[in-house]
């Protein structure tokens, strides 16, 4: 049974006991329980729906409670399973970020979890660098001919900005160096590596850089990854930072600079520039042995920074990312409101993530800039609360987010 567009994510019970009638299949798989390997299992299956080889354009659901005839076997379903399911979006593992609902039911008197996976708008989906398939109740690892088919999938899809193709570019305006022997090697399985002879140019398109082999010119992705020269074709493709001698744009400014460059050069100078204004002061009163106390916590700029340039518009404005870092609180500005199922009551709140750059956010976790999708903003309160300072504060409407990070009251 396939799930007809209005059943979509939350079929009926019925429909949930038909699904399970007709057997693991292109759409549907059973797993027993989450012990052993079984997680890592669960992933591949996510990612392999995700990439919906055979293209239903349908919901693929994996039902953890069943054994492979499909009959109950009994477990309890407990919150912990239900969160461990969920972390699957954001955990960072299958990148670029899978669209899924975790739902309990309840299955012949017995408790069963329901994950149901939206096929990407973005193929092909990796898991740890691999490309995971199913086709009919086999799924394994994506072959060259399999790839293709994704590749050209993505081509007439409905594709998110990140993902178009900037006219007048080429391969030439992408640093190809930089992503052969760095941004490819991270985002691909050694082994994959060694058992596809593609070219440099098939590997460009498997990995978004470029639209295709036909017509290889550089995607918006490409450009802001490893692109030679970003703000020629998105003149927003920098952070302005302000260092004021005060409180206010009308003090004195001490030091002022466009960050620009591609996403590597862009968060490495910006950190050296947190760095550089991040005064640190020795305590040898308080305890016996001298500690050393930052301004700032540097591991909660970078993540709030980092937020600032993935979650960004770069469609249809100018204006660059701004950090603003004044004597008493640092204001960082980016460009595009709330996006998604993100709005401004529920911005910042564990769990709840959108990404209007699913493409950059994926690679921006190829290069270790996100260890896990959705947490930065958590990351950055700890430290922050750590380190005696207020929490943050934040504006925003539909142009805009404003996150303000004040100095601690020491």
């Amino acid at each position: 049974m396939r799930l007809r567009d209005d059943q979509r994510l939350s079929p009926s019970d019925q429909q949930v006991q038909e699904l399970i009638a007709g057997g693991e299949s292109a759409s549907v798989e059973f797993k027993e329980s989450l012990g052993g390997s079984a997680p890592q299992r669960v992933e591949e299956a996510v990612c392999a729906f995700a990439n919906d080889l055979p293209g239903t354009g349908r919901p693929g659901v994996v039902i953890v409670g069943l054994a492979d005839d499909g009959s109950p076997v009994g477990r309890r379903i407990t919150d912990r399973i239900l969160t461990d399911l969920s972390s699957i979006r954001t955990d960072g593992n299958i990148v670029p970020p899978p669209t899924l609902l975790v739902e309990k039911r309840s299955y012949r008197n017995c408790e069963i979890a329901l994950v149901m996976v939206e096929p990407s708008d973005s193929p092909p989906v990796r898991y740890k660098g691999v490309i995971h398939v199913r086709v009919g109740p086999r799924r394994g690892t994506a072959t060259a001919q399999d790839e293709r088919i994704l590749n050209e999938r993505r081509r007439h899809g409905n594709r998110p900005f990140d993902l178009q193709p900037i006219p007048g570019t080429t391969s030439s305006d992408l640093n190809l160096s930089q992503f052969e022997y760095d941004y490819l090697r991270k985002a691909v399985s050694p082994e994959i590596l060694e058992a596809n002879q593609r070219s440099l140019l098939q590997q460009l398109v498997a990995l978004k850089m470029v639209k295709s082999t036909d017509d290889p010119v550089s995607t918006v992705l490409g450009i802001l990854t490893i692109g030679k020269s970003p703000r020629d074709y998105l003149p927003g493709a920098y952070i302005h930072f302000l260092r004021v001698n005060g409180t206010s744009l009308a003090d004195e400014i001490i030091d002022s600079e466009e960050i620009d460059g591609n996403i590597v050069d862009i968060l490495r100078r910006a950190d050296e520039k947190f760095r550089a204004h991040n005064m640190t002061s020795i305590d040898i009163v308080s305890k016996d042995t001298e500690r050393r106390i930052s301004t700032y916590p540097i591991p909660a700029l970078q993540q709030i920074v980092r937020n600032a340039v993935m979650h960004r518009s770069y469609e249809g404005t100018n204006a660059p990312v701004r950090v603003y870092w004044y004597t008493d609180r640092i204001e960082m500005i980016n460009p595009g409101g709330p996006f998604g199922q993100v709005s401004a009551e529920n911005f910042g709140k564990r769990g709840l993530t959108d990404y209007r750059n699913p493409n950059l956010s994926e690679a921006m976790k190829v290069l270790g800039y996100i260890q896990s999708f959705g947490v930065g903003l958590i990351i950055a309160r700890r430290n922050l609360k750590e380190s005696g300072h207020p929490d943050l504060r934040f504006q925003m409407d539909h142009n805009y987010v404003m996150v303000s990070i004040f100095a601690a009251n020491r």
